[in-house]
C-alpha cells in the first residue's frame, strides 16, 4: 500500500498501518529503553506502597509517560524522516510532537484496556474539549496478535466527535463504548506503525502469552494544544512539520 492509499484509508476509516516503518535500529533502540521505564514505574509504586498507580497495575499493565524527556535518544525515532512522512500522510502539512509513552502488558494475564478514544482521555483528565483531532502512532516492539492483546479499532468511529467517557472503578480506565463492541482486530509485526486518529475508538485485549507485550506510543498534533483556563501548553508542542517540510530532526 502506498502512502497515498494509507492517507486515504486514514481519512476514511480513522486508521492505517505502515508496515516495517520502524524496523532495524529504531526498533532496537525502543526495545533497549523499554525495561528501564517499566522499572521506573515499579519504583514509583514502591515509594508509595501501592500496586496501582493511575492506569498502571504492577506486573499486569504499565503506562510510562514522557519518556523522551528522560531518554533523549528516543528523539531520533520521534523526529525521524519516517515519522515525519507518517504525520504528513495523516495530519497534513503541519504537525507537532505531543506525547510519548511505553505501554507494556505483563505475561500470562496482562490486563486488557477498555474501549476509548485518546481524545476522551485528554478531556477526562482536564484537557480542552475543543482540541483538534490528533495522531497516535501505536508501535509494537513485539509481534502483536490476539493472544498477547493487540489493538482493536472501530473503523469510521473517528467521525462521531469526542464521546462521553466514564471512569471504571478498579482499573481506572476511561470507557467510551459499550463492552460488546467487536471492532477490527489489527495484528502487527514488531517495527510496524499502526496510526489512528485520537477520535478512533480502540481497545486492547489481555496478554495470555508467556512474554510481555511491549508497545511504544508516539502522538502528534496538528496544532499546539493548550489547557483550558490557564492556556498553558499541554504536554509538548515541538514542530516536526511546517508547511509540509520537516523542521526538526532527531
Amino acid at each position: 500500500m502506498t502512502f497515498e492509499q494509507q492517507s486515504r484509508q486514514f481519512a476514511e476509516q480513522g486508521f492505517a498501518v505502515f508496515p516495517g516503518a520502524l524496523a532495524g535500529e529504531a526498533l532496537q533502540l525502543l526495545r533497549r529503553e523499554c525495561d528501564a521505564f517499566v522499572a521506573r514505574e515499579d519504583a514509583r509504586m514502591d515509594a508509595l506502597g501501592v500496586d496501582t498507580l493511575g492506569i498502571s497495575h504492577r506486573g499486569k499493565r504499565y503506562f510510562a509517560n514522557e519518556c523522551q524527556r528522560v531518554a533523549p535518544e528516543l528523539r531520533s525515532v520521534l523526529f525521524s524522516r519516517v515519522m515525519a512522512d507518517i504525520c504528513r500522510a495523516t495530519l497534513g502539512d503541519d504537525a507537532y510532537f505531543f506525547f510519548d509513552q511505553y505501554v507494556v502488558k505483563g505475561p500470562e494475564g496482562g490486563m486488557p484496556f477498555s474501549w476509548h478514544q485518546d481524545s476522551g482521555y485528554v478531556v477526562g483528565n482536564g484537557g480542552p474539549s475543543d482540541h483538534a483531532p490528533y495522531l497516535t502512532c501505536w508501535c509494537p516492539l513485539d509481534d502483536a496478535n490476539q493472544e498477547n492483546g493487540t489493538v482493536r479499532l472501530i473503523p469510521g468511529s473517528h467521525r462521531n466527535g469526542i464521546l462521553p467517557h466514564d471512569r471504571q472503578p478498579g482499573s481506572n480506565d476511561l470507557v467510551g463504548a459499550p463492552a460488546q463492541s467487536e471492532g477490527q482486530l489489527v495484528e502487527a509485526r514488531a517495527g510496524d506503525v499502526v496510526a489512528f486518529s485520537s477520535l478512533t475508538l480502540h481497545a486492547t485485549g489481555a496478554n495470555r502469552s508467556g512474554k510481555p507485550r511491549r508497545v511504544y506510543l508516539a502522538q502528534y498534533t496538528p496544532e499546539a494544544m493548550l489547557d483550558p483556563g490557564t492556556r498553558h501548553l499541554r504536554r509538548n508542542a515541538i514542530p516536526i512539520l511546517r508547511n509540509g517540510e520537516q523542521v526538526t530532526t532527531g
